[in-house]
């Protein structure tokens, strides 16, 4: 095993992954899913266009291996949005710099006001998001706020700019759980194309950013790439898999999770490069499932109501719900500021009873105290 996913990447070329994945046949689905250990190879077979009359067989076992590894429970999580500035310029996202929007960063008589709205809707469990700036939104705004934040909640976790090692092991100190991290795409060259300015251009730095959650001992990981930014769907996601594979090899003390969000119309969006219709979200989500028994697949609130009705069942284990895109949402409902429109605007309480009524348990919270969780503040 190479000491860094970079050189697996490196080892591994778009084009012929491209070839190998539409030149997959039946025969080469079938063995997929006679497997008991699916490999890289399988997951390749089940995600190419060879496995799309296999479907239903697909969410089938799909579903068997999520109810013997999860049960039947969903956990439900509500991204808390802290601030909208950023300091990138990149092409499909409405908090780019080049967007001329309002800039908030909330502060802490804001973010008490925003915890005691989503304690009020049950919510255990929070996702902090902001924009990527260094300086008015970095380890000294995380260090005075996640104290505070962390005692309203059960369990946290981030998604914000890449951090070093050190800050991630700082911020766990605090009590982070785990932290979201999406490549956007592992196409290089696309990846140039969408990221005009700022530290996200560091294609590589950001690549690397889940060996160093793993080497600061954060608990979970969570995966996924910007579906439609590239012109292939199908070898983004399979380069994605081969990271997870990488990550859980090298980095078995952490749990992982993936996530499957398709591009959504925003402040200065652009259209999708790859189209994914809903059948081959299904299909994707069903070869993870294959592919990684004991990975959490997450749905967000960027997919249909109709949609996320249908498909939790079969393979998801976490679910946003109630979703606001801004700073101060949940506290101020008005759509301002937004990163993007979500698509399924229930609220929590109409989501999880949907749950309920498809024999789910939802579950508001991801960590009790006798459970084993131990943190600094705690």
């Amino acid at each position: 095993m190479k000491n860094e996913f970079r050189d697996r990447w490196q080892a591994m070329n778009w084009q012929d992954i491209t070839l190998s994945l539409y030149g997959k046949t039946g025969v080469d689905v079938q063995r997929a899913l006679a497997s008991q250990r699916r490999s890289a190879n399988d997951f390749m077979a089940l995600i190419s266009p060879a496995a799309q009359p296999y479907l239903e067989q697909m969410a089938q076992e799909a579903q068997r291996l999520t109810r013997q590894r999860f049960g039947h429970t969903v956990g439900l999580y509500a991204p808390l949005y802290l601030s909208n500035l950023c300091s990138n310029d990149c092409t499909y996202c409405g908090f780019s710099m080049s967007n001329r929007i309002k800039r908030k960063t909330l502060n802490a008589e804001e973010i008490n006001r925003e915890c005691d709205a989503l304690s009020a809707m049950g919510y255990q469990h929070v996702l902090l998001v902001t924009g990527e700036h260094q300086q008015k939104v970095g380890m000294d705004y995380f260090r005075q706020h996640l104290p505070l934040i962390r005692q309203k909640f059960s369990s946290l976790m981030m998604e914000v700019q890449p951090l070093s090692t050190e800050d991630y092991a700082g911020l766990k100190t605090l009590g982070l759980d785990g932290v979201m991290v999406y490549q956007e795409t592992y196409n290089a060259l696309t990846y140039q194309q969408h990221h005009l300015k700022g530290h996200k251009q560091d294609f590589f730095w950001r690549l690397a950013t889940p060996e160093r959650l793993g080497q600061a001992g954060i608990d979970k990981i969570g995966l996924g790439a910007l579906i439609g930014l590239s012109k292939d769907w199908r070898t983004d996601c399979y380069f994605l898999a081969e990271h997870l594979s990488f990550l859980q090899k090298r980095y078995w003390q952490s749990r992982y999770s993936i996530s499957f969000p398709r591009l959504r119309p925003c402040a200065g969006g652009i259209q999708p490069a790859s189209l994914m219709d809903d059948p081959q979200l299904v299909q994707l989500i069903c070869a993870f499932r294959l592919f990684a028994p004991e990975v959490e697949l997450s749905l967000s609130t960027r997919e249909s109501p109709y949609f996320r009705d249908r498909v939790v069942p079969l393979a998801i284990n976490s679910v946003s719900a109630g979703s606001k895109t801004q700073p101060g949402g949940y506290a101020n409902a008005k759509p301002e500021l937004e990163q993007f429109s979500p698509h399924d605007n229930r609220s929590p309480q109409q989501v999880a009873d949907a749950l309920s009524a498809r024999g789910l348990q939802p579950v508001w919270k991801d960590w009790d105290k006798y459970l084993g969780r131990t943190a600094q503040n705690q």
